[in-house]
This record gives C-alpha cells, structure tokens and sequence, in this order.
C-alpha cells in the first residue's frame, strides 16, 4: 500500500479515528526520536565512562551495605 492510498483511507475515516491514527503516528516518531537522541547520546559518551574514573568512583561501593544517618 502506497503513501497516497494511506491517506485516502485516512481520509474515509471518522474524525475520531482519524485523530486517533495522528495520535498514534505521532506518539511512534516522538518515541523514534526519543531512542535516537538516547543513542546518539549514549554512544557519545561510552568512551568517556570507559576511560573517566571519576564517573564511576561510586560504583566500587555498590556491593556494601548502604546505612542511612539519623
């Protein structure tokens, strides 16, 4: 089914259901971009997780019992 024939059965639906495939259409592309920019982002800074300790000192505490100040 081609782009053009989408949209002439978007255009035989009833509003409501037309609304409800923008909505949908629109939700997946903000999800797409969202997991985009997350692995842009992501991949940017593997590298600097790899080679920063400063970025991790936390994590060799992870395995000891955490006890809050009262």
């Amino acid at each position: 089914m081609s782009t053009t024939d989408i949209l002439k059965e978007i255009d035989r639906l009833p509003f409501n259901e037309k609304l409800f495939v923008l909505e949908k259409t629109l939700k997946d592309i903000l999800r797409y971009n969202y997991e985009q920019q997350m692995t842009i982002a992501a991949e940017a800074m593997e590298n600097e997780y790899k080679t920063n300790p400063d970025l991790t000192a936390f994590s060799d505490l992870d395995m000891e019992d955490f006890y809050e100040a009262k």
